[in-house]
């Protein structure tokens, strides 16, 4: 099993990715289409994860007052084991490794999973899209 990640150049690998989003964010975690596909998503560098050619999961980053924000973290529930998320944010992380602030705003259930690679928790917990949330500051390891 052969993991790949590019960036997003067609409208067809942007598709697969929002088809990712709409499977993890809409119908699993019950949020609106509306909060998923946002206003930032053509101002956004977004990847794709793919298994021997099959879209399986995906990410996206940009430019904000604060630094590089890391977002939209998702992997079709068949393969959340393979280690689709740890190579979504290996690339993520290698290509802005120039940015000297990074951050991202994680579902609280996965702290543990971005802690592993650097990111140290600050702030309160907040509720983002209907999901507790507390937002992560990239350290390194």
């Amino acid at each position: 099993m052969k993991i790949t990640i590019k960036r997003i150049e067609t409208a067809e690998e942007m598709q697969a990715a929002h088809q990712i989003r709409k499977n993890v964010f809409v119908e699993e975690q019950g949020v609106s289409l509306r909060e998923e596909i946002d206003k930032f998503e053509d101002e956004s560098i977004h990847i794709l994860a793919s298994i021997n050619g099959n879209p399986v999961g995906t990410a996206r980053w940009r430019t904000t007052e604060k630094g590089l924000k890391l977002e939209r973290f998702a992997v079709i529930k068949k393969y959340r084991t393979a280690g689709i998320g740890k190579t979504l944010l290996e690339f993520c992380l290698v290509e802005n490794a120039h940015i000297s602030h990074i951050y991202l705003n994680a579902q609280l259930t996965v702290i543990g999973f971005y802690q592993k690679y650097g990111f140290i928790e600050v702030g309160e917990e907040f509720s983002e899209a209907g999901i507790m949330h507390r937002q992560m500051e990239y350290f390194g390891i």
